[in-house]
């Protein structure tokens, strides 16, 4: 069976229209990702920041609640970008007096800073999903071919028209398109347009042929009739998602998500990655981060810690413009409220 075949097999199979958007760091837990599946929906799993055999776990953990097809996640293999001892320096100078707040050891990076793609492509291989989508770039030839040999369904992610031709030229299945209101890091990598969700939905299925996933500010069944109205095969939902009963969501990121007072920005304080985020001290007190993923491994140990004190403006609160439309309850019900 041609990929384009598989893809509308999948489209029929899925009951409900909507994609859990992939939320790596915990938020996205395995009970998340299968109860959208179980829903009718296509359920991802974020699994960028696991290792090979975390990995392997999530993917057991997921197939035991269900036997509807998911997604996994990772990030595009890239370069680690070279950081000098004084951005460094400059860059823990930042976050030690937030360290000693909590009375923490000075911050220091550790030993790895991020996961080896093709050890974790390696895992996701050994139990292939249905589907396979990355973020922040483009997948070598060489993985593209392995996922599809495997029969597995690849999805990028894009944030402009010419990032998105440029995964149909690579050979994807179909491509996310992530509005500017979308919660959560930047998916792309080259040019972002942080155009609205529907115009960019317009653009990508006007210029290209592949089925597109609308992702960004879809909080309600009208948002996703929408984005549908607009050329998108699936519409995909994250922030609509943080408060369900399976998300790994910390008490402290839903009482944030819940008072709804704060606002959102764009920020490269946690990850060195701009990312979508509810407004915390951290996005206002950090301005030398080093690059993703050096930041984001350096202001792990303290969005950990700030967790288990309960404290919100220590964490990363990834978050769209529509959070407050966020409803708690279980994912089921949440799918239904966003069905349109």
């Amino acid at each position: 069976m041609s990929t384009h075949s598989r893809w509308a097999a999948l489209r029929r199979h899925l009951q409900v229209p909507l994609v859990l958007a992939p939320m790596a760091g915990g938020v996205g837990t395995p009970a998340l990702a299968a109860a959208v599946s179980e829903a009718g929906g296509l359920g991802s799993l974020g699994a960028a920041y696991l290792t090979p055999p975390q990995i392997r776990e999530a993917l057991a953990a997921v197939r035991a609640r269900t036997d509807q097809p998911f997604a996994v996640n990772l990030f595009a293999p890239q370069p680690l970008p070279p950081v000098t001892a004084q951005a460094i320096a400059a860059a823990c100078a930042e976050l030690a007096p937030f360290h000693a707040a909590l009375h923490l050891p000075p911050p220091t990076l550790p030993p790895q800073v991020q996961e080896d793609f093709g050890a974790q492509l390696h895992a996701v291989l050994a139990d292939p999903p249905a589907v396979f989508s990355f973020a922040f770039g483009r997948l070598p030839p060489g993985a593209l071919n392995a996922l599809h040999a495997a029969g597995v369904l690849v999805i990028g992610t894009a944030t402009s028209l010419p990032e998105a031709q440029l995964l149909a030229q690579d050979g994807v299945d179909a491509v996310t398109v992530q509005g500017g209101a979308a919660g959560g890091h930047r998916g792309g990598w080259q040019e972002d347009a942080l155009a609205g969700t529907l115009t960019l939905t317009r653009q990508v299925t006007q210029a290209t042929r592949l089925p597109v996933i609308a992702a960004g500010g879809l909080m309600t069944a009208g948002d996703v009739q929408a984005a549908l109205d607009a050329g998108a095969t699936l519409a995909a939902c994250g922030t609509a998602f943080l408060l369900a009963d399976e998300a790994g969501t910390p008490d402290p990121y839903r009482r944030a998500l819940q008072s709804g007072e704060r606002q959102t920005v764009l920020t490269r304080a946690y990850s060195g990655r701009t990312a979508r985020g509810l407004r915390t001290t951290l996005t206002g007190g950090v301005h030398s981060p080093l690059p993703f993923p050096w930041q984001n491994a350096l202001t792990r140990s303290l969005r950990a810690a700030g967790a288990q004190a309960g404290h919100a403006d220590l964490l990363s609160l990834w978050a769209g413009e529509g959070y407050r439309q966020a409803r708690a309850g279980s994912a089921a019900q949440i799918m239904a409220d966003l069905t349109p």
